[in-house]
């Protein structure tokens, strides 16, 4: 089937399906043959095609560093903007055996050792030469040092494009039982991050740090970077500080918007300036995840580089760089600071439809008549006009709400759009969101479970058994989006990471 082809409806025959289903090519599609050429021009090579004796065969085969890629096709293999369930039985039946054959081959192969990587195949045909100098960093990777690691979504997001991680730390077992299941964990170590020593770690290239985001909320009373949570990032410095000469080329930190205006401003400048003095340059990125996933929730990514970028830096006003970004930058010149170019990311069409789980309408989850009775004597009058308005429509469609607290009192309020908010740990904010089921002259409501959370962070097929429902809501609310960070990784981190961003810088002045 085509790299865009999708389906409304299934109005074939049983022949016509059968002789459709034997025209797909098991191998050797375009797709694949054109990542071939890149590879081939790139100069990579020890691989096997379609190799036979590993589960799920895939299209190539790395044996010496047991690396699998697959090229999947959207269509096949369950894309949600290439496929909407419920408009064929037949079709929505043969998708989710095949996702499920996939996730059961990534588990046999991830078993067995080997790192597994699954492109689109529109993603390849649209950029065979990009793709390729990802597989070779894969097989060249950058090992890491991951501080506050969590469950492990950063070393998700950032494993496909050309890293490895050999050293992770998280206060939380909890935390690192959902790592274990997902990951390799015998480079974990739970402990408070105080006791780390920077001259105990291995060499890696990159550091990446996720660190708490409390004291930088409203629920952390905006205590900044001199709170007992947040105020950790001064440990993960401290690290780097110890580390010395093998401090890594590399960093990479997120958390939350606050960051950049806790204490006006002063707590983002004190941490870029105490990172200049160990010799890194850095520059401020922000993303959001509705970009990639139906969730909104922006972040803000400091990168930093021990190697000042090549080319000159453009604080011009973008969507990764908003206004606030070029203020502080004018604001504080006496900081070392870079941009890298960054292209627009890639617009998501997936809505709240493409998440939620379909529960029967006799499941317990769903609220009963007296709960769901207070949730809507609660909403204010706009509030209860739009659940009025999807109630009232022919179609079943689906919204989140949070509580607020006005006026001293717990109310509840419903998202204008198909969107979750932001996902949040129990002690923050909202904290936990509830699904709104309405249309039909219906409405059900119940809670978000930790599945459609795992979901909206990007991360569908992620383990989550061991550990209780609120275990795994809390880990995923403080983690990261994957696909927002491997966006970033594969645009900025890794070539900055890998050196190519100089090496491209060398090669033109040979040239000139």
């Amino acid at each position: 089937m085509s790299a865009t082809q999708s389906y409304t409806g299934d109005n074939l025959t049983g022949v016509q399906r059968r002789l459709a289903m034997q025209s797909v090519k098991r191998r050797d599609t375009s797709p694949e043959l054109a990542l071939r050429k890149a590879l081939k021009e790139l100069g990579v090579r020890g691989y096997r095609i379609d190799r036979s004796g590993l589960p799920g065969r895939p299209d190539l085969a790395f044996g010496r560093q047991r690396l699998a890629i697959f090229v999947d096709g959207g269509f096949w293999h369950g894309r949600p903007d290439r496929v909407r369930p419920g408009r064929s039985p037949y079709w929505d039946e043969k998708i989710r055996k095949n996702r499920e054959r996939d996730r059961r081959v990534n588990e046999e192969l991830t078993s067995a050792g080997w790192r597994v990587i699954r492109l689109w195949d529109d993603e390849v045909l649209k950029g065979p030469h990009e793709i390729a100098r990802r597989i070779h960093r894969c097989l060249n990777p950058v090992p890491v040092a991951e501080f506050f690691a969590g469950i492990g979504l950063v070393r998700a997001a950032i494993e496909d494009c050309g890293f490895e991680v050999a050293f992770a730390n998280d206060i939380s077992p909890t935390k690192r039982a959902l790592y274990e299941r997902n990951f390799d964990a015998s480079d974990y170590s739970v402990d408070d991050v105080r006791n780390v020593r920077g001259a105990e770690l291995p060499s890696v290239g990159l550091a990446t740090a996720s660190f708490p985001c409390t004291d930088l909320s409203l629920a952390g009373w905006r205590r900044g970077l001199g709170g007992e949570q947040s105020g950790l990032l001064w440990e993960f410095i401290r690290v780097l500080h110890e580390m010395g000469g093998e401090r890594p080329r590399t960093i990479m930190m997120e958390n939350v918007p606050s960051f950049a205006s806790s204490n006006d401003g002063r707590d983002l400048y004190e941490a870029l300036a105490t990172l200049n003095q160990l010799g890194y340059w850095c520059d401020l990125v922000q993303l959001d995840a509705r970009r990639w996933v139906p969730q909104s929730r922006p972040r803000i990514f400091v990168v930093g580089s021990i190697e000042k970028l090549p080319s000159a830096s453009d604080w011009r006003v973008t969507e990764v760089r908003p206004k606030w970004i070029r203020d502080f930058v004018l604001r504080y010149p006496n900081l070392m600071m870079q941009a890298m170019p960054l292209p627009v990311p890639p617009t998501s069409n997936s809505t709240l439809a493409d998440v939620v789980e379909r529960i029967r309408l006799t499941a317990p989850a769903w609220w009963d008549a007296s709960r769901t009775k207070n949730f809507v004597s609660s909403l204010s009058t706009i509030q209860r006009d739009r659940v009025n308005h999807l109630m009232n429509a022919p179609r079943l469609s689906w919204r989140t709400a949070y509580r607020r607290t006005r006026n001293g009192s717990a109310t509840w309020e419903i998202r204008a759009d198909a969107i979750s908010g932001c996902l949040r740990t129990s002690r923050g904010g909202s904290r936990r969101q509830a699904v709104v089921d309405a249309g039909r002259n219906n409405l059900r409501v119940r809670w978000m479970n930790a599945r459609e959370y795992a979901r909206l962070m990007g991360a569908p097929n992620f383990q989550l058994d061991g550990v209780t429902e609120n275990q795994a809501l809390f880990g995923l609310g403080d983690a990261v989006c994957v696909p927002a960070v491997a966006w970033l990784c594969r645009e900025y981190v890794a070539p900055l990471a890998h050196g190519e961003l100089q090496e491209a810088d060398s090669i033109a002045h040979t040239k000139g």
